[in-house]
């Protein structure tokens, strides 16, 4: 609030934010519901004194009285239960007695909250992000809690569960690092050096003692070397929405980013503005750069002392690679660590409205490439081609016409349902639906990057299709001829 006052224009506030120790400190709490269970729950664990005041508990107070942990005043409220009290919390629908609890609150002067009732509240419960001992709280004055729990899911997606550990290792390095570095300004560089660098990766991988060792060794190294380090990330299908969380945490961090072209530009958007990001992605007939060279290009990075985050469409471990590159990585002595993204088989079918099991039709997927290492080994087509599974095939698009041949010559139905998704998850996507004999004509009409679906759920499409524009017919009994007249001319195709 702004205020006009004599000596000029002031902001004020209706709430100074505290945080207060409440160990072992009286709390009174009137009511027994469900939203006392909760108040109960938050103040039990901060280890306050508490004591409830209700004719009945509910059943998640009740277990928690019987295990001791707070006293149980059974009955009304009464103004001698205020005695000695640091905090008084009223959870009742009877607003006489909210009223009463607050007047009687305030003329002994303890801090008050009446639940969901801001003007009877000298103190007010914000919305709380508990990464413990690191707290945030956010609060509107209890003019809009709505708000402030939207911002607190902002929030969420931004701060790494890891911090806590991080906070009580730092903690416990404090005087040591006080010791070793005389002014603030050195201690300030340490510290920022460490919760950016090799001691944050070893928090958020769970290696707390290679933290500390960490911690131990940037205290006594030569601070003219930096190590830097890697980060293989999976940016998921195409949608920004189905990046992991901790694969944004990881962008926001990264000093470059090494991307495939199958990432999209939406999620190239969250990289840190100051990252470098360079393209080493790879197309079908055209490869841009060498793997060879992608490889020399992480060496030379992550010893120049950077974070580098090698970014790929899908997730990194399934035909993307990844153990290639992290294979030459661990060789050099380069730290590393993987975020796992949603693969395209994954997120495109699920888009698309296609379950890859189904307990009447598939009991078993299984994941292939249509694109081979030249003089690699032979897919094992007489096993692919058996009924009661899904086929999910990755770059297939200019194969499909073998794929096709050689499934329908091993046993496969030649009638046998397929879909090929084309721009899974994105707002172009596109599913086409035939059979496994118009495989090749299907796939050359789908836009690329695509993925080819064998199996009886493709039928399942025009059933529970989901994401974006819906065709006019949803018939799970779709003719041939109308699927061939799709793929005949596109200006038709369904675009879902």
């Amino acid at each position: 609030m702004i205020k006009k006052l004599n000596t000029g224009w002031h902001v004020t506030v209706d709430y100074l934010p505290l945080f207060v120790e409440l160990k072992t400190r009286s709390v009174l709490l009137v009511g027994g519901g469900e939203i006392a269970s909760r108040k109960a729950s938050l103040l039990l664990r901060t280890g306050a004194a508490l004591t409830i005041v209700a004719p009945e508990l509910h059943v998640e107070l009740q277990q928690r009285h019987q295990k001791g942990e707070f006293e149980w005043l059974q009955g009304t409220f009464k103004t001698e239960y205020l005695d000695g009290v640091f905090l008084v919390i009223a959870a009742t629908d009877d607003h006489n007695l909210n009223q009463h609890i607050f007047e009687a609150a305030n003329h002994r002067a303890i801090l008050v909250n009446v639940v969901d009732n801001q003007p009877l509240c000298s103190a007010i419960f914000p919305s709380i992000i508990d990464r413990s001992p690191i707290m945030v709280a956010i609060s509107s004055a209890g003019k809009s809690p709505v708000l402030t729990k939207l911002l607190r899911e902002k929030l969420e997606s931004l701060l790494p569960f890891h911090l806590g550990s991080m906070a009580d290792i730092a903690g416990r390095w404090r005087e040591q690092v006080k010791q070793r570095f005389a002014s603030l300004r050195q201690r300030r560089h340490f510290w920022e050096k460490a919760f950016h660098g090799r001691f944050a990766t070893l928090i958020a991988n769970g290696q707390l003692q290679q933290a500390e060792a960490q911690l131990e060794q940037q205290l006594t190294q030569d601070h003219s070397h930096l190590q830097g380090e890697l980060a293989l990330v999976g940016a998921g299908p195409g949608d920004p929405g189905l990046l992991t969380l901790k694969g944004l945490q990881v962008l926001q961090q990264a000093d470059v980013v090494l991307y495939d072209h199958l990432v999209s530009a939406e999620i190239l958007e969250l990289v840190r503005r100051d990252a470098d990001k360079i393209c080493v992605g790879k197309r079908a007939g055209n490869h841009a750069v060498a793997q060879e060279e992608t490889n020399a290009l992480i060496i030379k990075l992550a010893n120049q002392g950077k974070k580098v985050v090698r970014l790929k469409g899908g997730d990194p471990f399934i035909f993307g690679r990844g153990g290639e590159e992290l294979q030459i990585a661990a060789a050099a002595g380069i730290p590393f660590q993987v975020v796992p993204g949603i693969t395209a088989a994954i997120g495109a079918s699920a888009y698309a409205g296609i379950p890859l099991t189904h307990r009447e039709h598939a009991q078993s997927v299984t994941f292939i490439t249509g694109h081979c290492r030249e003089n690699g080994s032979e897919l094992d087509w007489p096993a692919l081609a058996r009924g009661n599974q899904t086929l999910a095939i990755y770059m297939g698009i200019m194969k499909a016409a073998l794929i096709s041949q050689q499934l329908i010559s091993h046993g496969r139905d030649a009638n046998t349902p397929v879909a090929v998704i084309g721009c899974g998850t994105r707002p172009e996507q596109q599913v086409l639906t035939g059979t496994l004999s118009e495989l090749e004509r299907l796939a050359q009409a789908a836009p690329s990057p695509a993925l080819l679906v064998v199996g009886e759920v493709a039928r399942l499409h025009h059933q529970i299709a989901w994401f974006g524009q819906q065709s006019d017919d949803q018939n799970p009994l779709i003719d041939q001829e109308k699927t061939l007249a799709q793929v005949n001319h596109p200006a038709v195709i369904d675009f879902v």
